[in-house]
């Protein structure tokens, strides 16, 4: 492995940890059987977004790399190459571990130069990972913006998140505090088979419902919804419905996306469990990363319609959502407000 691009005395324009600071493990037990952990003491943890990044954000704190969620889609898989590890099993079984992630963030809180600008995290992997049952860092990065009173937000795919539900609510007193949870689809065999590692979409949905019920606003990130495999109406439909019985505030879809990295893996996956679509998706993705432009607004209407079907959206924000007794959309209602933010 090659740690030197990002240790100290490399070339590049900044270390991001020290060239000592590596402790690798590898922790033998039924849960993390498989999984080698590096321990690196970060010099830095509050990153800001590249300028051509999509992303309606400018700072991230990513407490690892790499995620052993294994989902077969994940963007961020290219990062890993940067260290010179694998960017499939690699990705899912190498992480990367900043140890110092809370004392660390709570030393450039409180730099003059920091202006308290909203921080994303769960951007790049999940900060809810399974590593984090043993690490235990976002306890002690959640106290710290709480005490900045500094306004964040989390995107997961992890039910461990409700371990801190009493931090989540400190801060929620203090500042605006944003919380995503991403369920793609409902269908329990896709999820088997491209979400490995992650609490079932059930589950997922559970702790949607726990965070709302104790006060904590909660959308859910309808990502990725992947063509051919997720996306029928009967897909959608059911996938939306149970957001809405959830109580979720928001519905965000997003197509399937393949960078440089993911896709190669991606279509890995794809040729051994769906030959028959390999041709479709390399038509669909031809013009680079993003599916077509028609295919992106096809979905988004379809899953504005369902949601505006099944009450979610800005005009009762925050309220529980049961399908039992929907009401009619009003009428009155503007088309398109169904809130759509990422976050």
């Amino acid at each position: 492995m090659r740690w030197e691009n990002l240790t100290e005395g490399s070339a590049g324009p900044a270390a991001l940890f020290g060239a000592a600071a590596v402790v690798t493990r590898t922790i033998d037990t039924p849960e993390f059987r498989g999984i080698t952990f590096h321990e690196v003491r970060a010099r830095s943890i509050v990153n800001r977004v590249p300028g051509a990044s999509r992303m309606p954000f400018e700072w991230t704190v990513n407490p690892y790399r790499g995620c052993s969620h294994a989902c077969v889609y994940c963007f961020a898989r290219k990062t890993h190459s940067y260290l010179d590890l694998d960017t499939g099993i690699g990705f899912d079984s190498q992480i990367v571990v900043k140890t110092n992630a809370p004392e660390l963030l709570r030393r450039e809180l409180a730099s003059p130069r920091w202006t308290g600008a909203h921080i994303a995290m769960g951007t790049n992997v999940d900060c809810y990972q399974r590593a984090e049952g043993r690490y235990r860092l976002m306890p002690g990065i959640i106290e710290a913006l709480r005490d900045r009173a500094n306004p964040f937000s989390i995107l997961t795919k992890g039910t461990l998140i409700l371990r801190d539900l009493p931090l989540l609510r400190e801060a929620a007193s203090v500042t605006e505090v944003g919380i995503s949870v991403s369920v793609g689809f409902t269908d329990t065999g896709l999820w088997r088979t491209v979400e490995p590692g992650t609490p079932s979409p059930a589950a997922r949905l559970g702790a949607v419902r726990t965070l709302t019920d104790a006060g904590i606003e909660c959308g859910v990130l309808m990502a990725p919804v992947i063509p051919f495999l997720g996306d029928s109406p009967e897909q959608l439909r059911a996938t939306v419905r149970a957001v809405a019985e959830a109580g979720a505030t928001s519905v965000t879809p997003l197509v399937l996306h393949l960078r440089p990295g993911a896709r190669e893996w991606f279509m890995a996956w794809l040729g051994a469990h769906h030959p028959h679509l390999v041709p479709r998706y390399e038509r669909m993705y031809a013009g680079g990363s993003y599916a077509p432009t028609w295919y992106q607004r096809r979905i988004t209407r379809q899953v504005h319609e369902l949601a505006a079907e099944f009450g979610i959206g800005p005009a009762r924000r925050g309220e529980a959502r049961r399908i039992l007794a929907p009401e009619r959309p009003d009428d009155s209602r503007p088309a398109g407000a169904t809130q759509l933010s990422l976050l």
